[in-house]
């Protein structure tokens, strides 16, 4: 059986009602049948009436007891479905079962059951007669039509008494076929037809088996690369206990043992130690029914002349495990095994005590058949409030052992059908009206839908197939003498998912040699194409392989985590069981902690009056602190107008001063010029490429070389390089030489110059460097300041080639960037270190126009 879902605690659970439910699409309402039964007697009276399909009329007579209260109005019920008094048991398995046999092949649980009061047709509907066969038949006969082609050999799937199934070897498997001949399992009981006696039956159940007609009509498809196995367990709920139906260590004389609902490790309940019987056909499984039915408790009633005094349960369960990747062997991983099953259940009649005339023993068991009832009835009740009015309550699963066994359906572990037999006379309405209310009733409850699958391994479809048309392939190049390729040792899994699907292979002849070429040319391609997924795949192999060690490692990890969380668990359940103990002390000091409440509650109240006189004082103290304020900041600003305007008249003092200053260098620079003019050249001053080339004052350098390779310092008049004065320089294709010698500290601003043609040298060795080609030169010169920080220079000049071959530079402008810590600058608070900041940026400010201004003086 599939694994249950996790129910959070009742703390935690938030039911909505049903109408305004977000997950109501997930659940499926409880699905209930009726079926009429027959008129016995013609002179009966009938106290119902068909509408419509779905549709009943029920008129109470003038015996039942609602008309002589004075209730005489017509009831009108409606169901999912209503069948007819002369509809066949085909058409209602048709409706009712082979949808629930469908989800059974496919992976999901169900449960049916039928219910009425006693003598409506119950056992009929579900067991039928030898020439009609109801319900639990046919769907056996659906399901090994279904899977006849893949059944798994006996003994492959093994219960491992703990509501699972463990996968054997083949040899496992036949080891167990031959203890089970050996021991004598395999008794001449279990291998005859039907219609011969049981060996050791008694002559009360001498009676021989039904002999019945399989239906092979109809089936259901089944996915061909699985192997299934079915098994059935046939139980009775009588006065509330479990009995085995099939236990074969019944001894004479003796009543069997009542058997333990229990729950398994994935939360589902099911029969401990219950006898659970492989079966390979229909037959063989009817046969087990027949055996079990003879076992079942019935007596003569009054109403009933085989009535059931108890509540039967024939459970199918089928188990399907997919083929490895080849397609030929089981998968020996238990964890891919799936279990479902559908349970058939046959209630036993509800009836009432006057009318069966029961005493003694049978007074005893219609009382445990109306209490098991009741109970099944006040679950539904509880269910259907808790979804309509969004509730909590306890369902109360426990207090009968049919409700308990089936919890798991109500929970979402499959889905719920109900078939109400009916008897339409008069005489039955009392009992009927009953039925028929908790039938109504039981359609308004919800039950989750399954939603449990199959678990996809990622193998290639049609494995099965394909591994069976490549072994008739070699086969046949066996029997015609082709030993090379018959001997072909091939990853089969491997070869049939290299291409497009086979050729057809259908065979009209059984001479068609053409067929088995095409097959093999067909193969040879696909093997050819092995080769290449080889290197692809053993790659994948090397990286499943650490992925499969990381996941390992960290299952233990959980292991660990588990069995403390375990261990947790245990202790946690010893708390609850003293909590317990101490919930019925406390329930005793909830009226004084309620009084309490009620005083405190008086104190909070004054309290909070209290605490808002405190707020409105406090805001009052707000609003006189920022009157305050604002009469404290009016000054401030009034202060620092004053001394804004005292700073501005000493600035302006400085910068008369520093306008003298600057008409006395202009004066000086006038005279230097004439004096320029007199001498008519300029004298260079170049160190080394990686020293600071100093500027001439008068702005001129020049370059001269006596020897390729080396910078000649020429002296005044008669060593300086006078420039060819045909030389001109195109004004839209300058060309830089960006001199950056190696020592440079990176100062990475955002000031930088633009030269859009360049070309960066760290070093002057030759003149060529600067003539090849270039007509701009540029000199970045770094020092410290008299504060010590770092300051830059950029010397900018035009490159003019003298006759001589060597190269002027005439220096025309001169770009200083001086960078400072802000940091120094925000520590010094005081109004007087901030008018010293506003003074010396000032300066510097005015003493850069200074530069720049006499600098650009030279471009003439």
């Amino acid at each position: 059986m599939k694994s249950a879902r996790k129910q959070a605690p009742p703390s935690a659970r938030k039911p909505a009602k049903m109408k305004h439910s977000n997950n109501m699409s997930s659940k499926d309402p409880v699905q209930v049948f009726c079926r009429l039964r027959p008129m016995q007697n013609p002179s009966d009276i009938t106290c119902m009436k068909v509408v419509s399909d779905t549709t009943i009329v029920i008129t109470p007579p003038e015996s039942a007891m609602n008309f002589r209260n004075g209730a005489q109005k017509e009831i009108q019920t409606t169901f999912s479905r209503v069948f007819i008094q002369n509809i066949s048991q085909q058409e209602v398995f048709a409706i009712v079962a082979l949808p629930l046999v469908e989800n059974l092949i496919h992976g999901q649980n169900g449960l049916l059951f039928t219910y009425g009061v006693t003598g409506s047709g119950k056992t009929y509907t579900m067991t039928g007669e030898p020439n009609d066969v109801g319900i639990m038949p046919r769907s056996l006969d659906v399901i090994f039509n279904s899977i006849s082609s893949y059944q798994a050999k006996k003994f492959v799937f093994k219960p491992d008494k703990l509501n699972g199934f463990d996968v054997q070897s083949d040899t496992d498997a036949m080891l167990d076929r031959q203890n089970e001949l050996h021991a004598g399992l395999l008794t001449p009981r279990n291998l005859k037809t039907p219609g011969k006696l049981r060996k050791g039956d008694s002559d009360s159940d001498s009676n021989p088996l039904v002999v019945r007609e399989i239906n092979d009509s109809r089936s259901v498809s089944v996915d061909s690369d699985y192997v299934y196995a079915v098994f059935v367990t046939y139980v009775e709920i009588y006065n509330n206990s479990v009995y085995d139906l099939l236990e074969e260590d019944e001894v004479r004389g003796r009543t069997l043992q009542s058997k333990i609902v229990r729950e398994d490790g994935n939360k589902n309940m099911y029969v401990h130690a219950v006898t659970e019987l492989e079966v390979k056909s229909s037959d063989e499984a009817f046969e087990v029914f027949q055996r079990g039915q003879r076992r079942r408790r019935v007596a003569h009633t009054a109403l009933n002349a085989e009535s059931s005094r108890s509540h039967s349960v024939f459970t199918i369960r089928l188990v399907q495990a997919p083929l490895d990747s080849e397609g030929e062997q089981v998968m020996q991983d238990k964890r891919v095994v799936c279990v479902s099953q559908l349970s058939l259940v046959d209630l036993a009649g509800s009836e009432r005590t006057n009318r069966t005339k029961n005493t003694g023993q049978r007074l005893r068991e219609a009382g445990n058949i109306n209490n098991s009832l009741m109970t099944l009835r006040s679950c539904m009740e509880i269910l259907r409030e808790n979804q309509l009015q969004g509730s909590n309550k306890i369902v109360p699963y426990r207090d009968s052992k049919l409700t308990h066994l089936f919890k798991n359906y109500f929970d979402g572990e499959g889905q719920v059908r109900m078939v109400v037999c009916v008897n339409p006379r008069a005489d039955d309405y009392d009992e009927t009206i009953q039925v028929m209310k908790f039938a109504e009733m039981t359609q308004e409850v919800q039950v989750a839908r399954p939603t449990g699958t199959k678990l996809d391994l990622g193998f290639t479809p049609g494995r099965r197939q394909a591994n069976k048309l490549f072994k008739e392939a070699r086969s046949r190049l066996e029997k015609e003498g082709r030993i090379e390729a018959a001997d072909l040792e091939l990853d089969i899994g491997l070869v049939y998912t290299l291409g497009g699907p086979f050729p057809d292979l259908e065979i009209t002849n059984p001479l068609n040699d053409q067929l088995i070429v095409n097959l093999m040319s067909f193969l040879e391609q696909r093997i050819n194409k092995r080769n290449l997924l080889r290197a692809d795949l053993e790659k994948k192999q090397n990286d499943f392989r650490k992925m499969l060690l990381a996941m390992e490692q960290e299952n233990v990890n959980l292991k660990v985590e588990n069995a403390t969380l375990k261990a947790s668990g245990t202790q946690q359940k010893k708390k609850v069981s003293a909590l317990e103990g101490h919930l019925c002390k406390t329930e005793t000091q909830i009226d004084s902690l309620l009084r309490k409440l009620n005083a405190a509650n008086d104190t909070i109240r004054n309290l909070q009056q209290e605490l808002k006189d405190r707020d409105m004082a406090l805001n009052q103290r707000i609003i006189d602190k920022q009157k305050v304020k604002q009469k404290y900041t009016s000054k401030i600003q009034h202060e620092t107008d004053k001394m804004t305007r005292e700073l501005e008249m000493k600035l302006k003092a400085q910068r008369e001063h520093l306008q003298n200053q600057m008409k006395e260098k202009e004066d000086k620079l006038r005279l230097v010029k004439q004096i320029l003019d007199e001498d008519k050249a300029t004298i260079p001053i170049i160190k080394d490429s990686n020293e600071e080339l100093q500027a001439h004052p008068h702005g001129v350098g020049t370059l001269a070389s006596k020897t390729p390779g080396k910078l000649d310092v020429r002296s005044r008049k008669d060593k300086i390089g006078v420039a060819n004065p045909r030389y001109r320089r195109s004004q839209s294709a300058d060309r830089w030489v960006d001199h950056r010698p190696e020592a440079l500290v990176p100062i990475g601003t955002v000031l930088q110059p633009l030269m859009r043609r360049r070309r960066s040298i760290n070093k002057l060795s030759s003149p060529k460097e600067i003539t090849d080609g270039a007509s701009r030169y540029c000199l970045t010169a770094q020092n410290q300041d008299s504060e010590g920080e770092l300051e830059t220079k950029l010397y900018k000049g035009d490159i003019l080639p003298t006759r001589s071959g060597g190269a002027q530079v005439v220096f025309n402008d001169v770009e200083c960037l001086k960078q400072m810590s802000p940091t120094g600058q925000l520590k010094r608070s005081c109004p007087s270190a901030e008018k010293e900041n506003r003074i010396s940026s000032d300066d510097q400010h005015i003493n850069q126009e200074i530069n720049i201004t006499s600098t650009k003086r030279f471009r003439k």
